[in-house]
C-alpha cells in the first residue's frame, strides 16, 4: 500500500505506544481472534445487508472508503453503501451545514442518505465490513476514529498524532457521548492513545457493542 505523502502527512510517532510489547502483540491478537469470529458469525446477515442494498438503492453494494492509516500509510477500507450514488459530489452543496467544525463532515439529517442507510447507520450495521480491515491488519478493533486523505491534509501538527496508532472501528469517542466539536472529537482519541490498556479495549468494545444493540449511533 502506498503512502500519503507531503509535509501535512508527516507524522510524529509515538515510541510509547508504537514500541509497547503489549500494543505490537497483544492488541493485534486480540483484532485477528475477535475479527475472524465475528466475520463467521454476522456473514448471513451482512448477505441480507447486501442484498436489501442491492433491491432498494441498485449498485455498488459497498463504498469504498480512502482511508489514512497509521504511520500516513493509506489504504482502502469498506461499508455498506448508506447514501446515494454520487453522494460525495454533492458534499460541496452541504458544507454550510457541517455540524462538526473542522475538515470532517457530519450532518445529522443528510438528504443524501438512503431510507435503508439510515436504518443501517442507527445499528452501525454499514461498518461491518470493517471487520475485514481489522483482520487485514489496515485497523484495529479499537483505536482513534479513521480519517480520509482529503480531511487528513487539513489536520494541525498536533492533531496528527492520531496516526501514532492504528485507526479503530470502534473508539472511545464512540462510547462516550460523541463530542460535538471536532478538537474534542481529536483530544479524544489522543486520550485514548496515552491511556491505552487491553482492559479498556474490552470496556470500549463492551460498551461499542451496547450501543449497537440498543440503537443510539444517531
Amino acid at each position: 500500500m502506498a503512502t500519503v505523502s507531503g509535509d501535512a502527512l508527516l507524522v510524529p510517532l509515538d515510541p510509547r505506544v508504537v514500541d509497547r510489547w503489549s500494543y505490537r502483540y497483544a492488541k493485534r491478537a486480540m483484532d485477528v481472534g475477535v475479527s475472524a469470529v465475528a466475520l463467521v458469525a454476522v456473514a448471513p446477515l451482512m448477505a441480507v445487508i447486501a442484498t436489501l442494498i442491492r433491491w432498494t438503492a441498485g449498485r455498488p453494494v459497498l463504498y469504498r472508503w480512502e482511508v489514512v492509516g497509521a504511520g500516513g500509510r493509506a489504504f482502502t477500507g469498506y461499508k455498506f453503501r448508506t447514501m446515494v450514488v454520487g453522494a460525495d459530489v454533492r458534499r460541496q452543496e452541504l458544507a454550510a451545514h457541517n455540524e462538526r467544525g473542522g475538515p470532517c463532515f457530519k450532518m445529522r439529517h443528510d438528504p443524501r442518505v438512503t431510507p435503508l442507510g439510515r436504518v443501517l447507520r442507527k445499528f452501525s450495521l454499514d461498518e461491518l465490513p470493517q471487520l475485514w480491515s481489522v483482520l487485514r491488519g489496515d485497523m484495529s478493533l479499537v483505536g482513534p476514529r479513521p480519517v480520509i486523505a482529503s480531511e487528513w491534509l487539513h489536520f494541525e501538527p498536533w492533531q496528527r498524532r492520531k496516526l501514532s496508532v492504528r485507526p479503530g472501528a470502534v473508539s472511545l469517542w464512540h462510547v462516550t457521548g460523541k463530542a460535538p466539536g471536532f478538537e474534542e472529537w481529536v483530544r479524544c482519541d489522543l486520550l485514548y492513545i496515552e491511556r491505552w490498556s487491553l482492559w479498556l479495549d474490552v470496556k470500549i468494545l463492551w460498551l461499542g457493542v451496547s450501543h449497537i444493540v440498543r440503537g443510539t449511533n444517531y
